[in-house]
């Protein structure tokens, strides 16, 4: 029988959207005073994909758009398009706070819940995919768009801090070529734009605090997922 986690806590989350310039001054300050996420490559980034998944009403991408707290969004989730490690993840949002659910999967798992094909639930399955399956039997959800772009991220043990670059956002809905290098994709923000997000636990320090301080920058209400979704491939509103 498949082991419950213990419920993750609710946390901070900061966005801002900066240009490639900010980002590069952001991460001459952070540095300094924050340590790589150790999970990079030599570069310090790694790539991820997620693909996301919405009932047959687009209920999340509707309750995104008019504001509805509590709301939730599923996606599955790779980095560097590798099928090692893929997580289900399920993202709250509740009076502005997040929490975030995830469980392992298998690759064959993914491809029948993208295919919309039966998979039984049974109480060796991790409950959240449990749950998954029931609303996929119930309200039909099914893959709608590839969210990827490149992470450089930061962390800091006082306060749990993650501080991550998130540059190149782009859309697909090559759910086939999920895996695979050379998946078809659109830019979703223009040129040089990229976003910064900042999440915490209790409290952010005021040294991080002052350090992602910068003079055009303005806190955002920015969901990759209600971006990408809004646009198709050839760049037009949906």
């Amino acid at each position: 029988m498949a082991k419950e986690k213990a419920e993750p806590k609710f946390r901070h989350e900061l966005k801002y959207l900066c240009s490639s310039a900010e980002l590069k001054m952001l991460e001459m300050r952070l540095q300094n005073i924050m340590k790589p996420d150790p999970h990079t490559d030599e570069s310090g980034c790694y790539l991820i994909r997620s693909t996301y998944f919405d009932d047959l009403y687009d209920r999340c991408l509707n309750e995104n758009e008019s504001g509805v707290s509590p709301r939730e969004k599923w996606r599955v989730r790779i980095y560097n398009c590798s099928d090692r490690r893929i997580s289900l993840e399920c993202k709250r949002k509740e009076y502005g706070m997040i929490q975030k659910k995830s469980c392992r999967i298998t690759r064959e798992q993914y491809e029948k819940m993208c295919r919309m094909e039966p998979i039984p639930i049974t109480s060796d399955n991790p409950p959240l995919l449990n749950r998954m399956l029931l609303q996929q039997q119930t309200v039909l959800m099914q893959p709608k768009v590839i969210v990827q772009y490149l992470r450089r991220p930061y962390i800091c043990d006082e306060g749990n801090v993650r501080v991550t670059f998130d540059m190149n956002i782009s859309s697909s809905s090559s759910f086939d070529r999920f895996f695979m290098e050379d998946i078809q994709e659109r830019p979703v923000l223009p040129k040089g734009r990229h976003l910064l997000e900042v999440k915490f636990d209790e409290y952010l320090p005021d040294y991080i605090y002052h350090a992602i301080q910068m003079t055009n920058m303005r806190l955002e209400t920015f969901s990759k997922y209600y971006l990408c979704r809004r646009y198709n491939m050839q760049g037009f509103l949906l």
